[in-house]
């Protein structure tokens, strides 16, 4: 018999309850850990899909399609007979209570597990928010796609100078591997379609421009990797502005610091991210960077039983004093280990602590670039592009979206094409 809790409905359990806010690299891993285990768990999500984010800027470059990043939640977990999902907006959390309400009505929880990743940071710039484009979601990456296309048709039929110079320039902002990625992807864009596609506009001043407001891109790494990344970047065409930050934007203008100024019609904005939780759990936790103050188990602090994993969680250690990266692999640790830890807690087994391991870093500057540090390894070139391209693809959910991203590298890899130009939502200066 179905239990109704005020319209969430969800199969009546004997098992303790796990909810689960999010489905993303930590709850994702979090459910696997948990299949067929003695707990109820509930997922739940605005979006019917998990998103393999790092590639958003391959959806955003034309590279590949939105639908082979994205996987649908209810086949994910299909063969999981614990396992219920309901997609829903989560609005607030009552701890007192062990509830969660949501815009389809409330749900009791017995474990609460908070996987909302995190949102972009544009650090109270409204105005550079209300302009630019970010790139953290499908939604997003196809107006960046749509964007850059409609721009170029805007251009080979403006007689304005001053229009098809700000319509040829793309800003993004922030070196880290997203940044990076995105502008190399553009500048292959540039390279390898631009010239047969849109033979009306002189390759000469199409510009890409790379802002970063710290000394060198790819801060995360060793100046070796950084430097290379840099100096590859600068080969594809790319313009690199190192202690640079953005001030303002309104959709044409970008103000630096420097008093600098660039026109462009396109800003995507990669350069920070902070944490995303439902309200009621602000007098929880102290918050760093808006993330949930958790101990080495991941609870929230103050909390008996609420959980953060992933990059809403803020957790220190003595060598992580300002938290834990906000990396996938972190999230996807933390999500195993504390499932581990629920089902040690029913047992009333001792909990084991948190420990990141380190698996390397990776980012990608185009075709046969890339740099990859492991440990002490650090790899460049052709060899940590291969690297790169075989980590993702075995990190992609789902073997079909495997096969389609894979066969579009192969494809694009010895045929020089993407064939994914099309404008499927037209984007004004007023919408995002």
């Amino acid at each position: 018999m179905d239990e109704v809790k005020n319209n969430i409905i969800v199969p009546a359990s004997d098992y303790p309850r796990v909810v689960v806010i999010g489905g993303g690299f930590a709850g994702i891993s979090f459910i696997k850990t948990l299949r067929n285990k003695p707990v109820q768990v509930v997922l739940l999500d605005r979006n019917n899909y998990h998103l393999f984010q790092p590639l958003l800027y391959q959806v955003a470059s034309c590279a590949i399609e939105p639908d082979s990043i994205t996987f649908p939640l209810r086949k994910l977990f299909s063969r999981y007979t614990n396992f219920v999902f309901r997609m829903c907006e989560v609005l607030s959390v009552k701890p007192e209570q062990n509830r969660i309400t949501t815009d389809k009505g409330s749900l009791t929880y017995d474990f609460l597990v908070v996987a909302t990743g995190g949102k972009t940071n544009f650090f109270n710039l409204e105005q550079v928010k209300a302009s630019s484009l970010d790139l953290k979601s499908i939604q997003a990456s196809i107006n960046i796609r749509s964007r850059i296309l409609q721009n170029l048709e805007r251009t080979v039929i403006t007689t304005d100078p001053a229009e098809k110079d700000a319509l040829t320039n793309f800003v993004v902002v922030g070196g880290g591997p997203a940044g990076v990625e995105m502008a190399g992807a553009i500048a292959e864009f540039k390279q390898h379609i631009l010239p047969y596609d849109y033979p009306e506009i002189n390759p000469d001043i199409f510009h890409i421009f790379l802002i970063e407001a710290d000394t060198r891109i790819l801060g995360t790494m060793s100046k070796e990797s950084s430097l290379r990344a840099l100096t590859e970047l600068e080969k594809k065409g790319v313009i690199v502005l190192l202690k640079r930050a953005v001030l303002s934007y309104d959709h044409i203008n970008v103000y630096l610091n420097t008093k600098e100024t660039l026109h462009a019609r396109t800003l995507v904005w990669t350069a920070g991210v902070t944490g995303q939780y439902p309200s009621g759990l602000h007098n929880l936790s102290d918050k760093q960077n808006n993330r949930l103050r958790t101990d080495r188990f991941n609870k929230v602090e103050g909390s008996d039983n609420i959980f953060a994993i992933g990059d809403v969680a803020f957790m220190t250690d003595d060598e992580f004093q300002q938290g834990h990266p906000m990396v996938a692999q972190v999230a996807i640790q933390q999500g195993h280990l504390l499932a581990r830890n629920i089902i040690n807690i029913l047992q009333n087994k001792p909990l084991m602590l948190f420990k990141y391991k380190d698996k390397g870093t990776l980012a990608t500057i185009g075709r046969n670039r890339a740099v990859a540090e492991i440990g002490k390894i650090k790899l460049k070139g052709y060899i940590a592009w291969l690297l790169w391209s075989l980590v993702h693809i075995v990190s992609i959910s789902g073997f079909r979206n495997k096969v389609l991203v894979g066969w579009n590298w192969m494809w694009t890899y010895f045929t020089y094409d993407m064939g994914n130009q099309m404008i499927i939502t037209k984007i004004t200066d007023n919408k995002k």
